[in-house]
């Protein structure tokens, strides 16, 4: 059963959605007409073995279910009900009973399924229903996911829930991409930073701090802010020939690496129609890739096999 949550707003309704995507009108109805989320569950439920009503946060890490922790894997095997986010791979989905409940309430740039305040009351009214749930989010939720505002109104409406942490975009891009994000002949330091417009005010950065020698920036959601974000590092003393790499859709079947200079980078985004999910990665480490990419390791020969002697 899937469902989207477009138009749930005071009146707490709910949109049936064939998928995230679906743009057709669609018939709504409340939360209490929708018995079957909020009846009452009652005792224990032992699919995930605590009492009901708990909320499990749980991060989907970057796309690639092999990269889910064992942890999270047997959490969303177990799962009834699933509040999940845009950035949740289809793959990972895939890893749910075909019976569990999933309510889409996935957030783009510019484009909102669900108000956060509203994902946070939809998860209290669940759990107070009685009902226990999984909170879905790709990444890690407590990495520029908003998971720390979940738990803390959780843990404020005195709701029990526990947290699954999940691979970072940055950790798995790393891997993936073969820019690592230390190294001691580059970077000494490792600065993740949000490239977000929050509520639709200007970029509040530290640039002066993002700016600094020798250190490996990650910027989150920042691709449609690239062009400012590129101006004010050189305009902080950020050299324009600092190596740079835009990542898309990180450990996914169609990641695409893009890698240039700190200067270069805006044109290569326009050039190459970089869209979100995308990561934007600064440092020497970036050159790095052409040796340590995995594609351009050999595999060793198979070891022979050692005959003992008698």
């Amino acid at each position: 059963m899937a469902l989207s949550l477009n138009q749930f707003k005071d009146d707490g309704a709910l949109q049936k959605n064939n998928g995230p995507h679906h743009e057709e009108p669609e018939k709504t109805m409340s939360l209490i007409e929708c018995r079957d989320l909020l009846a009452p569950a009652g005792g224990m439920d032992e699919s995930l073995g605590m009492p009901s009503g708990c909320v499990t946060l749980v991060g989907a890490g970057p796309g690639d279910p092999e990269l889910l922790t064992v942890k999270a894997a047997r959490a969303l095997g177990a799962a009834r009900l699933v509040l999940y986010d845009h950035l949740v791979s289809p793959a990972v989905l895939d890893l749910l009973p075909p019976d569990a409940e999933r309510i889409y309430v996935g957030k783009e740039s510019s484009r909102h399924t669900l108000p956060q305040a509203s994902i946070i009351e939809l998860m209290v009214r669940l759990a107070r229903s009685g009902r226990a749930l999984v909170r879905l989010k790709g990444g890690d939720g407590y990495i520029f996911g908003r998971g720390g505002e979940e738990a803390q109104a959780l843990a404020e409406a005195g709701i029990p829930f526990q947290v699954i942490p999940g691979l970072t975009a940055a950790q798995g891009a790393s891997a993936s991409t073969g820019i690592p994000l230390t190294h001691r002949d580059h970077a000494c330091a490792l600065v993740l930073a949000t490239g977000h417009l929050r509520d639709g005010q200007g970029l509040d950065m530290d640039w002066a701090m993002l700016a600094r020698p020798r250190q490996t920036i990650v910027l989150y959601m920042g691709v449609n802010n690239l062009p400012e974000i590129c101006r004010q590092l050189m305009a902080h003393g950020l050299a324009g020939q600092t190596p740079a790499a835009l990542v898309e859709k990180a450990t996914l079947p169609q990641e695409r690496c893009i890698t240039g200079t700190l200067a270069e980078l805006p044109a290569l985004a326009l050039r190459h129609q970089v869209r979100p999910p995308a990561l934007i990665m600064i440092g020497g480490v970036v050159t790095l890739r052409s040796q340590l990419h995995p594609a351009s390791i050999t595999e060793p020969a198979p070891a022979q096999a050692i005959h003992a002697v008698a």
